[in-house]
């Protein structure tokens, strides 16, 4: 069994992620289809990977927990209602792309797939 802060994928995720935050704020560096969507694409990875984390440290499970598909589902579905339906009618800084929910859809099913593994039975 693997931790998550250990998982390649996991790994791959946040690297990748702070890389391109890296180059966007630090070297202004903007590539149009990965400044719009990248970001969107690794943020159930990274988030949902920290979490479970979180929950293996806490939970009597440990490293066999897993979240369940209804669970990452409802993790999907709360940032694309926070960032694309709430915060754009909140504030300017924010706009509502049906494309980042898609986006947000693939990394979870990428972190349910590959991040959110183990070999022993499944939490519900």
């Amino acid at each position: 069994m693997m931790s998550v802060i250990k998982n390649p994928y996991f790994i791959f995720s946040c690297l990748i992620f702070w890389f391109n935050q890296f180059f966007e704020k630090y070297l202004g560096l903007f590539i149009p289809w990965v400044h719009e969507y990248l970001d969107d694409l690794l943020a159930m990875p990274v988030v949902l990977g920290i979490t479970l984390q979180v929950y293996r440290w806490i939970h009597p499970q440990k490293e066999n927990f897993r979240f369940s598909k209804t669970q990452v589902a409802i993790g999907c579905l709360y940032f694309s209602f926070l960032f694309e339906f709430l915060l754009p009618r909140w504030s300017k800084i924010y706009t509502a792309d049906i494309w980042d929910v898609l986006a947000y859809g693939i990394g979870a099913v990428a972190f349910y797939v590959l991040i959110n593994v183990n070999s022993g039975p499944r939490s519900i």
